[in-house]
């Protein structure tokens, strides 16, 4: 048992704060990531991560590593055991970042009730690319981060169904950008 009033050192972000015993820590963060793979936004979540401090997860990652390793056939059970994972993590006051294609509105739902349920804050973030072209050559050329998966071809892409948001939403379009330009336009942005 710790003495009354002993002061601890926490880590929470990029932020040591100091705390004495029944003092909350800041409130976490679930920064909500969605858009068309190719769009850049798995990198843009990625350097969030890193720059906050936060958790990571990669919804393409979970569901690769379900069917690996239980030869599950995944659907819905990615997103399903992503959230309780983070959920464990904004408990314990750890913000969370979450990259995923989000393409339809009951998982954006769900990430936030997420998030109200920890009794955390989130941020939906929503990755383009507006350039066509510039979009295309994204998508052919780029390398997957998880081992054995395949990346999903332009026609996919294109195709695939993606609901349109109907809420306020931060919103960074990578097309001309640099991923540093486009970097520093996200943490503007979300004031970070």
């Amino acid at each position: 048992m710790r003495p009354r009033g002993f002061k601890r050192s926490c880590r929470n972000g990029n932020q040591t704060l100091l705390v004495s015993n029944g003092d909350r820590l800041k409130t976490p963060t679930l920064y909500i990531f969605s858009g068309l793979p190719g769009t850049g936004k798995s990198t843009l979540a990625r350097m969030l991560a890193t720059h906050l401090g936060a958790m990571y997860v990669r919804i393409d990652t979970v569901e690769q590593g379900l069917w690996e390793l239980c030869g599950v056939t995944v659907t819905a059970e990615g997103y399903h055991l992503s959230y309780r994972i983070i959920r464990d993590n904004l408990k314990l006051g750890i913000s969370a970042i979450s990259d995923s294609v989000n393409p339809i509105e009951i998982t954006r739902n769900e990430w936030q009730q997420v998030a109200e349920n920890a009794g955390a804050k989130f941020v939906n973030i929503e990755i383009s690319c507006s350039d066509e072209a510039e979009h295309e050559q994204r998508v052919t050329a780029r390398r997957d981060l998880s081992d054995n998966s395949e990346l999903p071809t332009w026609a996919q892409v294109k195709n695939r169904h993606y609901d349109q948001w109907k809420t306020d939403i931060i919103r960074v379009d990578t097309a001309g950008q640099s991923e540093d330009e486009s970097f520093e336009e996200l943490i503007k942005k979300l004031g970070v």
